[in-house]
């Protein structure tokens, strides 16, 4: 889990064709560019060196920007670079000057651009060029892979390229098979040249008016000469039948707190010709149930599309039912659609099992046996050891456990157990799904025991989530609270990571995606399992280069499910991380001797300086891109307390921008990329509900005590490997500025129990833990 930037667009460079020269190289060029206002803004480029001559002991890498409008700014990493005009120059580190024949090394920067930012056509290394220009094949990247068209209507989506072309491509979009009804209106010719080829345009299908009551469907391709098409699928809306999800109502079953509220969404399935007025009303049942806001809602031609929110209300009552009430949402001349509401009662009686809008609240936490007894036998361990934590499914075998450590269907059995012992509350079990093909591409110390290239997806499905839905969806299980957290650092990993082979791989198959999808299709389909996908923490995805693709391929990756941007609950961010929830002495607005905070060593240019901003905003930001209204967030806090008597008690009254940062933060890491087992980190809030605007919970989803990676070379069945991210000698890489790791000595494999960690983690705590 690293701060490193993303490399999206590619070229490549091709090795020189001197047969016998000394030098002669490949040069993969990445870049991920934004616009900050019209005709001007940002990227990063990322540089792969291939030494394919003669062993190197130094070397200097120089390439020219096609316009004088390319500035590098003074952010790199695994260089020294510098520019002079369009020149662009990297000389080697100290630490990696040395490339034998076949070696790479990996480097880049941040710039700016002004007009447009085509990429470099020639790199040279020692002076001696490196070749002729071999570009990529990009591929036509659509906004969806279906869409629905009214009859008589149009529906639109947009097309763009994943990488520069070499020359002009015309794209153009054209019906393979299907309804003729459906067709092209506009946009079926678009051009994309060296300079727009990532400005998204728009293509317009059209649906003609027809007497049959059939949704017809149609399949259009969307390619051209020198580019891998893309396909959408389109269905016809059809006018002349019933359209039975006329309104459409989301979910279906709502648990309102007593004493609370919860809320479900409105919205039609098809744009009308004037306005529709919808009405929610409360029918026979529990009348503490009522409908405290939204109970009429006007949709547009306009607006048709967008969901609205009605606000259902439990009043405080004495009896202990679970009273239910139907809620009818109606419109004249539409289907009307029942939603049942049920009280959550705090005052006894059968926990309920429908969904709640918040697995947390009102809830206890499981706790993990396993995690309890090795908690309980540390020393002052017994203080924490009742805690919530979750469990990990990290390999297909932990589903049926072991002589020694519980599997899946009995952690679930004892969570029975622990929900009959707690009263009226309902209990919510945690459960980390992580098993991806690929796992953790971009480090060593998680990776898993599937691999892609060995059927590693099929394998996921087949061998590890279906087995887990199956057990889960058992009927003893189904007044659980089951959260689960999809998938620790695969998606990020698609944004940041992609210049290591398996991230690649992972981004080029589709495997984490088409993974996570499968994993929420399954998942989703319970009533009482709630989705949570992973999303890093602040210090890898929170500079505005990493941030916005983020929220596109999390946004992207849902919608793609069976029931889209519903099949999610929320996102979690910090998990098995150490970043603070919250800096209390500096926040991103600081300044220094009038020095913003982000140009700090420490904040190295971050739009975020700890979790609950960071969550927060990317909250925001995915309900701003279509997620629903009620989207939550977690933070994982099981190590991110910086405590003790290290941790400052005020802001620094130093003038010197760094000394100011350094004196005021409570995260006390050498560098913010630095994950494993840290020497310092405490344990943070313990597990609670609502802590913070838009956040479902605080929870301890990394138990503590349970090693981030092994500090040296063990070998294992597990698939995992050593990582020097967790040896404590290790002097780093440009992904952590170059500094020491930080890590603790003598770390057994990650997950395995590392009593040195648990009596760290508890002797910082903060809260402090007496």
């Amino acid at each position: 889990m690293t701060a490193a930037s993303t490399a999206a667009l590619g070229l490549v460079v091709g090795q020189s064709t001197a047969a016998n020269a000394a030098v002669a190289c490949d040069v993969t060029y990445t870049a991920n560019s934004w616009t900050s206002s019209p005709g001007q803004g940002g990227f990063t480029a990322n540089i792969t060196l291939k030494n394919t001559g003669d062993p190197l002991t130094s070397w200097s890498l120089g390439f020219d920007y096609p316009t004088t409008g390319q500035k590098y700014t003074p952010t790199g990493w695994g260089a020294n670079w510098s520019q002079s005009g369009a020149r662009i120059t990297g000389t080697n580190m100290p630490y990696n000057g040395s490339l034998a024949t076949g070696a790479s090394v990996s480097v880049g920067f941040n710039g700016t651009w002004t007009g447009t930012n085509p990429n470099p056509t020639a790199f040279s290394v020692n002076s001696t060029a490196c070749g002729g220009m071999n570009p990529t094949t990009p591929s036509v990247v659509t906004s969806a892979s279906a869409v629905a068209v009214n009859e008589g209507g149009t529906a639109t989506f947009t097309a763009r390229l994943s990488s520069a072309p070499s020359a002009n491509v015309t794209v153009a979009t054209a019906r393979t098979s299907g309804d003729t009804d459906l067709s092209v209106s506009s946009g079926g010719s678009l051009t994309f040249t060296p300079s727009n080829w990532s400005t998204a345009q728009t293509v317009t299908l059209a649906a003609a008016q027809d007497s049959d009551t059939a949704a017809g469907t149609a399949a259009f391709s969307v390619g051209g000469s020198g580019v891998t098409a893309a396909t959408v699928n389109a269905t016809e809306v059809d006018d002349d039948a019933t359209v039975e999800q006329s309104i459409l109502v989301t979910p279906a079953s709502v648990t309102v707190p007593e004493g609370a509220t919860a809320t479900y969404t409105v919205r039609l399935a098809a744009q009308p010709t004037s306005n529709v007025t919808v009405t929610s009303a409360a029918g026979s049942g529990d009348t503490n149930i009522t409908v405290s806001s939204g109970a009429s809602l006007t949709f547009t031609s306009a607006n048709w599309s967008t969901p609205q929110t009605v606000t259902l209300a439990a009043a405080q009552d004495t009896d202990n039912t679970n009273g239910t009430r139907p809620i009818t949402v109606a419109s004249t001349g539409l289907t009307s659609r029942t939603v049942t509401a049920t009280e959550a009662d705090d005052d006894g009686g059968t926990n309920p099992g429908p969904h709640a809008e918040n697995p947390y609240a009102g809830a206890t936490g499981y706790v993990n046996p396993n995690w309890r007894t090795r908690a309980a036998a540390e020393p002052g361990g017994a203080a924490v050891a009742n805690t919530s934590t979750a469990v990990w499914l990290d390999r297909i075998a932990a589903i049926a456990g072991s002589s020694s450590v519980m599997g899946l269907q009995a952690h679930l059995d004892e969570a029975v157990r622990q929900d009959a012992a707690n009263g009226s509350a309902p209990l919510t079990i945690q459960l980390v799904i992580y098993d991806l093909p690929n796992r953790d591409c971009s480090a060593l110390a998680s990776n898993g025991e599937l691999l892609i290239a060995e059927n590693g997806l099929n394998r996921y499905k087949t061998e590890y989530i279906d087995p887990i839905s199956t057990i889960i969806n058992s009927p003893a299980y189904a007044n659980l609270r089951i959260v689960t957290i999809i998938e620790p650092d695969s998606l990020p990993n698609l944004i940041t990571n992609l210049s290591f082979a398996k991230c690649a791989e992972a981004n080029s198959t589709g495997a984490y995606v088409q993974g996570v999808q499968y994993a929420l299709n399954k998942l989703h389909a319970i009533t009482n399992v709630y989705t949570y996908i992973d999303a890093a923490h602040h210090a890898w995805l929170g500079w505005d280069s990493n941030f916005n693709p983020s929220v596109n391929l999390f946004y992207n990756t849902v919608a793609g499910t069976t029931a889209g941007v519903d099949s999610v609950d929320g996102f979690i961010t910090n998990t098995a991380n150490t970043s603070a929830s919250k800096e209390p002495y500096f926040t991103i607005n600081t300044t220094v001797n009038g020095t913003s905070i982000r140009q700090s060593k420490w904040v190295d240019w971050n739009f975020y300086v700890d979790e609950v901003t960071f969550a927060q905003a990317l909250r925001t930001a995915l309900i701003g891109k279509g997620m629903r209204q009620g989207l939550g967030m977690l933070v994982d806090t099981s190590r991110n307390g910086w405590g003790g008597s290290a941790r400052p008690t005020g802001p620094s009254t130093s003038t010197v921008l760094d000394t100011f940062v350094n004196q005021s933060r409570i995260d006390r890491r050498i560098h913010a990329g630095n994950w494993c087992n840290q020497s310092g980190a405490g344990m943070g809030a313990r597990p609670a509900a609502n802590p913070e605007t838009g956040l479902d919970a605080y929870v301890w989803i990394k138990p503590p005590g349970e090693s981030d990676g092994a500090s040296t070379d063990i070998p294992n069945d597990e698939g995992k490997k050593f990582d020097r991210m967790c040896d404590p000698t290790y002097t780093g890489n440009s992904l952590n500025g170059n500094n020491m790791s930080g890590a603790l000595p003598n770390a057994p494999l990650s997950g395995q129990w590392f009593s040195a960690q648990f009596q760290e983690l508890l002797r910082n705590a903060y809260p402090p833990i007496s």
